[in-house]
């Protein structure tokens, strides 16, 4: 990822704080996002024409760090493959949870939703041999609301082109799959490498990204505040460092989901939030420390907002979306 990003850094002259706000100011925004999400495009491409070259392949795992853009890349690489002759079939592992009563427990007695053992492993092992065997299998739909798995007559069978594609935080842990042969897994880490620097020695920092991205989609989508997002991030981020980052060698490739016009952009969404959060808020400093780094770049113009194209990973986060959620 390290060595793909150099390479997309010499395609791109904007590539730190100060050419990139040269670029925002001088009207070239939407240069920048035509060009961004070209470079994306064209990994999907390869990626799928990977999974296409390798024989047997019958389920695509992604996984990745929160906000990076997961669930985008499953449906924009699905397209890929279809292109390649093959028939996408995505699942979602969200449907293979554990009715809330049998959920377990963590340290402070609340449920534990993050760890593998809140997914019933063995019964989505079962269906999924019994995919890969040919069977008609009838796939579960999770009730949030109620907290259980029930069956609503959708039923399954793989044939020859079919490939399915699950996407969750423990997609590559080998527990999750421990019955599926890994010549049928094709294994996808996807993640987030910034590609702006703030000076020749400094990088802004990849985390940052996500935050900034999850606390948008937070707003927009889950009536949560800035401040609400800023306290439950290291928690998150305890996680990923449990669950996701210890497997990420295992992927047989990655996707790097940042793109170079993202900063001047997300300041659109994300700075009035930060602005609300008090300065008596437990998440004060960091809401200035971030307001302090988004203050470094120009703002794109909410015309150039509207031009990102509605398939774009970062719609995922401010709305706008042609894909399903």
């Amino acid at each position: 990822m390290i060595k793909e990003m150099t390479l997309w850094r010499r395609v791109f002259r904007e590539n730190n704080v100060t050419s990139l706000n040269d670029a925002v100011a001088s009207g070239k925004a939407r240069y920048l996002v035509n060009l961004s999400e070209t470079l994306h495009d064209h990994r999907y491409a390869e990626l799928a024409n990977m999974i296409a070259e390798k024989p047997g392949v019958k389920l695509v795992l992604i996984a990745g760090p929160s906000s990076s853009g997961k669930t985008t890349s499953s449906k924009r690489l699905a397209l890929h493959m279809r292109v390649n002759g093959l028939n996408p079939i995505i699942i979602s592992l969200d449907d293979y949870f554990r009715n809330r009563v049998d959920t377990p427990l963590d340290e402070n007695g609340e449920y534990d939703f993050e760890c593998l053992e809140a997914l019933d492993v063995p019964f989505l092992n079962e269906q999924l041999e019994q995919l890969l065997d040919g069977r008609r299998v009838e796939i579960p739909k999770y009730d949030f609301t109620s907290g259980t798995r029930k069956f609503e007559g959708q039923f399954l069978q793989l044939t020859d082109n079919d490939v399915l594609i699950m996407e969750g935080i423990h997609g590559l842990n080998p527990a999750l799959t421990p019955q599926i042969p890994d010549r049928d897994k094709y294994k996808l880490y996807v993640s987030v490498l910034t590609p702006i620097s703030i000076d020749a020695n400094t990088r802004m920092p990849s985390r940052d990204y996500r935050l900034l991205r999850r606390m948008v989609r937070d707003n927009q989508f889950r009536g949560m505040t800035a401040e609400d997002t800023i306290l439950r991030w290291p928690s998150v981020g305890a996680g990923e460092e449990k669950f996701i980052h210890p497997f990420k060698r295992l992927a047989d490739a990655t996707f790097n989901s940042a793109l170079f016009y993202e900063i001047p952009m997300l300041k659109c969404y994300a700075e009035p939030l930060l602005q609300q959060i008090p300065a008596s808020s437990p998440a004060s400093g960091e809401a200035q420390r971030l307001l302090s780094l988004i203050r470094s770049v120009i703002a794109m113009t909410p015309i150039d907002v509207r031009h990102i194209p509605p398939t774009s990973i970062i719609r995922e986060f401010i709305g706008g979306s042609s894909f399903h959620y």
